[in-house]
């Protein structure tokens, strides 16, 4: 590693990962001598960053860690687990699991976690799956508006779909829980495999350190995590940072890796994915 102590750090404007770095934006934590730069993007972009091998540190969607296992680390802080809840699927009526394998979904990226859970409820490929490709933040609008026939929604629509008008078809996370027992696991930080194993390791710790502070500040954490979440009240904020900053962001654990492998193993095992390499956690 060079001499040069400046991170650029990945990380989505959503109320969750907003809440995870308050800390370290707010200069609340020690950031024991290195430096981040706060690249600000949607999961997509920031999964097309780390396939280009762009960014230092980054959140993920589990998905695309298949894709740069072989240049990226699992740090094991900073993970989205739904923990018997996760992305759902919504439409403007009741449809079944077996409508929806003929219906067209509208999904928030091909690499989202999201994505992947799905191929694997419906057990099919992605490529035998009417999908429409949108920005996270039109789904609704496209289903309501008729060009899809649903919907697959991640971050704080998964509490607001109802006040829009949708009806519920499946909740992946529930699902999930309810087949393996597990968390299902959605968003990563993930660390570059250029850094030797002692950098990984004292980065890992600054940034689990921001996630401890925001959870013991909660109330200004939430504050400052309120400008990121597209209008919800402080309450509206608060569960749904509660739902995603959970004991398995401040550290995975063994439950939490296994969570991960599972989920990863099944996907190849199935064909849906081809890991780049093995799964690594820090």
């Amino acid at each position: 590693m060079s001499n040069d102590r400046t991170l650029t750090l990945g990380h989505s404007p959503d109320s969750d990962d907003a809440f995870m770095f308050y800390g370290l934006a707010s200069g609340k934590v020690s950031n024991r001598g290195w430096r981040f730069k706060h690249v600000i993007k949607d999961i997509q972009s920031l999964n097309e960053l780390a396939l280009a091998g762009t960014l230092d540190i980054t959140a993920i969607s589990v998905h695309a860690y298949a894709l740069v296992a072989d240049s990226y680390s699992i740090m094991t802080m900073g993970a989205s687990m739904g923990d018997g809840y996760g992305p759902i699927i919504i439409a403007r009526s009741p449809l079944t699991r077996e409508r929806l394998m003929d219906s067209r979904i509208a999904i928030p990226g091909l690499l989202t976690s999201a994505c992947l859970a799905m191929q694997l409820w419906l057990d099919k490929p992605a490529r035998d799956i009417d999908m429409l490709v949108v920005p996270f933040d039109k789904v609704f609008q496209v289903v309501s508006d008729g060009e899809a026939d649903a919907g697959l929604i991640i971050h704080e629509g998964q509490i607001t779909y109802n006040e829009h008008g949708f009806h519920l078809c499946i909740d992946l996370g529930k699902w999930w829980k309810d087949l393996t027992g597990l968390p299902l696991p959605l968003g990563i930080n993930v660390i570059k495999n250029l850094f030797n194993h002692t950098e990984q390791s004292e980065i890992t710790e600054i940034l689990r350190d921001s996630v401890i502070y925001g959870l013991n500040h909660l109330p200004e954490a939430i504050e400052y995590a309120k400008q990121y979440s597209r209008g919800l009240n402080t309450n509206k904020v608060e569960q749904f940072v509660s739902m995603y900053v959970n004991k398995w962001t401040v550290d995975l654990g063994e439950e939490g890796k296994r969570a991960i492998e599972l989920f990863l193993n099944r996907a190849q095992e199935k064909g849906f994915i081809q890991m780049s390499g093995p799964i690594k956690f820090v």
